[in-house]
């Protein structure tokens, strides 16, 4: 950069400068004032303290791992002197790995910046900024500069980002919800492929029901959405309309607008929930906005209503599939499941592989379903999809005679407990990718035989008789929010012996499947070290008079 020493700048406050110097660092110093149990860098410890050491809590003090060579300062205790002491050492430390920062010269990367305090100067700047439902740090980045000269890349405005609100002509997408209480807010922006849904109260008046703009449809799509060189307008996809005792009937044609009005002492019209869908491409170009609503009436002795909104993204040319937590699993939502594509460890990507099933549309990992006739071959084909969480059981009977052929009989119970095509792999979280192929957690089958005493074993063969499959799942990434996450997957088939029977005789076996989720999460340790024992025997009157 270009020497400016000599330019005649304002003085401006520095921060104070960084701690880098290794022998000063020291990160189990947590006591002020006081020596920390077994940490050898702290320098409150003496000579005295160091003695009682049993180890060194931080062996290794290094500054910025990334850096490609740098000093560390180590530490250990020589046990063998009388009494123990500790050893300093200041090496360099050489990173071997040829991506590494040769030097740190971003200064303002080195510290936090301290926030600004309020006063009765600055008050009100800060309540302007800070004081709304919602605020960014960066509100310039909101906003598209149309008006800029000559941009880089013209598109490039229009690609959006994960979490940036949508634009709009005027602001942004509004996506209202309650914010501090249950009262919709109409500043919140909708992030861009954030799918959410929302409930809040609205406050109303019949007299004045036409004059209120969020019952109105005008609201919801007056404003097109900002893209790459054109304008994306929101269309109305469908109108449903809402009895006052909830019965909803769908409308035929959704081609006009039905504006909020006064009829007979009712608020008509009146928008009571906004479906949105936005259709964007793989580089992030919204294409395509559409808007379901939900509109009913409004008695003169209401004062508030309750509005729904949701808003959900979908890419060109894909098939939605539904999720099931972001990113960790919900309880009571479906275990998303899939199969290895043709030509693995070199696919294109790791597609889901819609099941055969005609009850298993979303790559569900699905068990049997039970039957109110309880008959094997008549449920077959009938599944109900593994809910995460949710311990389940199912079952049906088999009707055996003497006429029945054990090999068929084996491969259809195999189908029945099973499905005509179980998955090879569970996404061990909510929201796991198809194309990220570690997120996904592989089936392990196992087969067992339960034998049974036959006297004519010539003729008996192996049918499998139950289904269980354990799951075994962690919590997974903060204490204070836990993430529910898949990571290990069983599925037993249990196969008994079956013998032939006499002519004219029957038996009824039973048919199982069953679920079990087990918790494997590990107790969360404490985050301090166990304070050393000291082998003395103290004089037996120590405590007297106390016992």
């Amino acid at each position: 950069p270009a020497d400016t020493r000599d330019t005649a700048q304002a003085p401006v406050r520095r921060a104070p400068a960084p701690v880098t110097d290794v022998a000063r660092l020291c990160v189990c110093d947590l006591l002020v004032a006081q020596c920390d149990v077994n940490c050898c860098c702290d320098p409150d410890c003496s000579a005295q303290d160091f003695s009682l050491f049993t180890t060194c809590s931080v062996p290794v003090v290094t500054g910025d791992s990334q850096l490609c060579s740098q000093k560390a300062a180590v530490y250990s205790l020589d046990v063998e002197a009388n009494p123990p002491e500790r050893i300093f050492k200041l090496i360099d430390q050489v990173n071997p790995s040829i991506f590494c920062i040769h030097a740190t010269n971003y200064e303002q990367a080195l510290y936090l910046k301290s926030p600004e305090i309020p006063t009765p100067e600055n008050f009100d700047q800060l309540l302007d900024k800070f004081g709304g439902a919602t605020f960014s740090a960066e509100p310039d980045s909101w906003n598209l500069d149309t008006d800029a000269q000559n941009p880089p890349d013209a598109n490039e405005t229009s690609r959006y980002e994960y979490g940036v609100p949508v634009q709009t002509e005027d602001a942004f997408l509004r996506l209202p919800s309650p914010v501090v209480s249950s009262w919709c807010s109409d500043t919140n922006p909708a992030g861009f492929l954030v799918n959410q849904a929302t409930k809040c109260i609205r406050s109303v008046s019949v007299e004045k029901c036409d004059s209120i703009q969020a019952l109105s449809m005008l609201f919801y799509i007056n404003s097109s959405i900002l893209a790459s060189v054109f304008q994306v307008n929101i269309t109305v996809q469908s109108i449903v309309v809402q009895s006052l005792n909830g019965m909803r009937t769908l409308l035929s044609s959704s081609d006009v607008l039905r504006l909020p009005m006064l009829l007979d002492e009712l608020c008509i019209n009146a928008v009571l929930g906004v479906n949105y869908h936005i259709t964007h491409t793989d580089t992030g170009e919204i294409i395509e906005a559409a808007a379901a609503f939900v509109l009913g009436a409004i008695s003169k002795e209401a004062l508030s209503i309750e509005q729904s909104f949701e808003i959900s993204f979908t890419q060109e040319k894909a098939q939605p599939v539904p999720l099931s937590g972001n990113p960790g699993y919900v309880v009571g939502l479906p275990v998303r499941a899939g199969f290895q594509p043709q030509g693995y460890p070199f696919p294109a990507a790791f597609p889901f592989a819609a099941l055969a099933l005609s009850s298993n549309k979303h790559s569900q990992l699905t068990i049997l379903h039970s039957t109110s006739t309880q008959d094997c071959l008549a449920a077959q084909g009938a599944r109900a999809p593994v809910l995460f969480g949710c311990n389940m059981i199912s079952g049906c009977k088999l009707r055996i005679t003497a006429a029945t052929k054990c090999q068929p009989l084996a491969q259809t119970l195999l189908e029945v407990l099973k499905g005509q095509s179980f998955p090879e792999y569970v996404a061990s979280f909510g929201n796991s990718q198809a194309q990220d192929v570690l997120d996904w957690v592989p089936i392990t089958q196992l087969h067992i035989s339960e034998q049974m005493i036959s006297h004519t074993l010539q003729s008996s063969c192996q049918i499998p008789v139950s289904l269980g499959i354990e799951v075994k799942w962690t919590k997974y990434g903060s204490l204070v929010n836990p993430q529910a996450r898949i990571v290990n997957v069983t599925a037993t088939i249990t196969a008994t012996t079956l013998k032939q029977l006499p002519s004219g005789r029957e038996r009824i076996i039973p048919v199982t499947s069953s679920v079990v989720f087990t918790d494997i999460s590990s107790p969360a340790e404490p985050s301090y070290k166990a304070w050393p024992t000291i082998d003395i025997k103290l004089p037996f009157d120590f405590f007297y008079p106390f016992v």
